[in-house]
Order: C-alpha cells, then structure tokens, then sequence
C-alpha cells in the first residue's frame, strides 16, 4: 500500500476512535453541546424579548440548549466585543439589533469593527418608532411639523433617551433630512421622556409604538409617522416619514451574528432552524402583539443590511459630531 495513503487511512481511524480529537462542525453534526446566544442589552429590553421568543424554541429544532447571556453597559459595545473576540466555533451567537451599527461609530478607537469582526446569520424583525408630538403643538403631519420648524428655527425641541442613543439619531436623521433646525433635549432613559411628552413639558419625541400606543389611544399623544420605510400594521392609518421624506427608514430592527470565521455549517443551520420559528403561528403572533414585522433574511442579504445602516448612522454620528474620543 502506498505510505502516504496508509497514513491518511490511518490518521482517519484515529480522528474517529479517540475520544476528544476535534473533526470539524460539518462531520461531526451541529450542535453537540449548548449554544450560548449573547444579547448586549438588559433583559425585558426590546432586543432581548424578539430573541427570546426564537431562542427559547431553538433547543426543540436544535437538539441542544441556547444559552442567553445578558452581557450589558456601554450601550451594547461591552457585550458585543466579547462576542466579537469569543471561539468562531459556532457556539457562541451574537442577538441583537439597531444600536450595533451606531454605538461602534461614536468611538474613535471602537473594540470592535460592526461588519469587519462579524459573520452575518440573519435579520428576524423589524421595529417601527413613532414621531410622536403633544397635541398642543398643533401639527398633525410630517408635513406640518417641517413647515412649523421652518417657520420657527430653534424654537422647538425634540427628546431623546440620551446623547448618540438610537432615538437621539432616529430623530437627528429626519431633521437632517428635512433640513430643519429643531434643538434637541437628551434625557437619561426612555421613561421619563414618555412622561414629559405625555405631559405637555416637551413637545416632540420619538418612541417605539408599544410604548406609546396607550397614550395615543387616549389622545394623550398624537403619532404623525413611523420610522420604518413602509406603514405599520398596527397603525395601517399613520404615514411613514419616508412618505414625506422618500429614502427616511430608521426601523429598530433585530438579528443575529457570529464571530467572524464561525463554520458555514454552523450559520447554514441556525439560518435555517430559526427561519422555521419565524414561519410558525405562534411567533408571527408573539411578534405582531408587540407591533413588530417578522423579517427572515439570508446571510448575504443581512451583510448588505448591516453594512449599508452602518455607513448611515457613521454619516449622522460625523454630521452631529458625535465621536467621543
């Protein structure tokens, strides 16, 4: 027999009969051990609820545990970056969503690249915000409120939860878009500018619809758009800014990653087991109820996603000069 044949026959015998040689995801059926699924926002947050309700499903498709591990602080980047520097093998999984692209773009020296440092698995949701103004402001429309602004320069505020947060550049884009001067007030959280909105203290915000879909119902507030390129279902009546403003989208959307070299085999997989969960009553169901858009992309499709909101929200964080050293 020929030596160097006899030596692979005879190195294949030994990969397959001792126990803890590693042979790759593709041989050995992935996954043989628990997943863990890294979400760089607190529990009960939106992010961290859409990944659940796909997550806790998994382990019946997959066979194995998914692990979800909260790694929070820095507005994502803490848990972000470990997910980014952890073992590309397959078994630790990056949930989550908008501030991804953003937050990496306010650091000169960012631990972590958003596209570079990541394999692309999928988008699952998409989120709309709603421009929400007091009704004492007197505007019904996107329209009006530019016209108002326009009129007016400086004389009007718009909150946000804070200084380079997703609501602080949802509404820093529409403003630049629609090339008007409106000051902006940064809270510290989300809560107390829905308390300050539904009180009349200040008069413009935009927040995700769950949270304020009970102050509109009451006409404590009134929602004259949504931030996603198309109308929501839960408000089939409320324009998209991008009606007014053709190329505006700034959804809150969700998705999940992998440290960049993460086996084909093992994206393939996740990819396919959670675009089933996506399909089924249950989830489409669960995701509708919180005024979300189920979306199921594939890798190649989520690159071109990750890349092109990661190049637009480093433009608005330049603009506004937001790097924070």
């Amino acid at each position: 027999m020929n030596v160097k044949l006899q030596s692979h026959i005879a190195g294949i015998f030994c990969a397959a009969v001792i126990p803890g040689v590693a042979l790759p995801a593709q041989s050995q059926g992935y996954p043989n051990k628990p997943v863990r699924m890294i979400i760089p926002f607190g529990a009960g947050g939106s992010t961290d609820v859409l990944i659940r309700i796909v997550a806790t499903k998994l382990p019946e498709s997959l066979g194995e545990q998914v692990v979800i591990d909260n790694r929070t602080g820095a507005g994502g980047l803490i848990g972000t970056e470990i997910a980014a520097k952890s073992n590309p093998d397959g078994y630790t999984l990056l949930g989550t969503g908008t501030p991804h692209t953003i937050v990496p773009n306010l650091y000169k020296n960012a631990p972590f690249h958003a596209v570079k440092d990541f394999a692309p698995i999928m988008q699952i949701a998409s989120q709309p915000y709603g421009l929400a103004v007091h009704p004492s402001l007197g505007v019904k429309s996107v329209k009006e409120l530019i016209a108002l602004a326009k009129k007016e320069p400086g004389k009007h505020n718009y909150a946000s939860s804070g200084q380079g947060g997703a609501m602080h550049l949802f509404q820093a884009l529409f403003v630049s878009m629609a090339g008007i001067d409106i000051v902006h007030v940064p809270y510290k959280g989300s809560g107390p500018v829905r308390a300050d909105l539904v009180g009349g203290q200040i008069k413009i915000g935009c927040l995700g619809l769950s949270s304020i879909m009970p102050h509109y119902r009451a006409k404590q507030l009134n929602i004259i758009a949504v931030t996603s390129a198309k109308r929501s279902p839960e408000l089939p009546d409320v324009p998209s800014i991008a009606e007014t403003l053709p190329g505006y989208d700034a959804s809150l959307w969700t998705g999940l990653l992998a440290p960049r070299g993460t086996p084909a085999a093992a994206i393939e997989r996740i990819h396919r087991e959670v675009t089933k969960l996506l399909q089924t009553a249950e989830v489409r169901t669960a995701y509708q109820r919180l005024g979300t858009d189920v979306v199921a992309t594939d890798p190649k499709a989520f690159a071109t996603f990750v890349q092109v909101e990661n190049d637009k929200w480093g433009k608005i964080v330049r603009d506004l000069k937001l790097v924070v050293k």
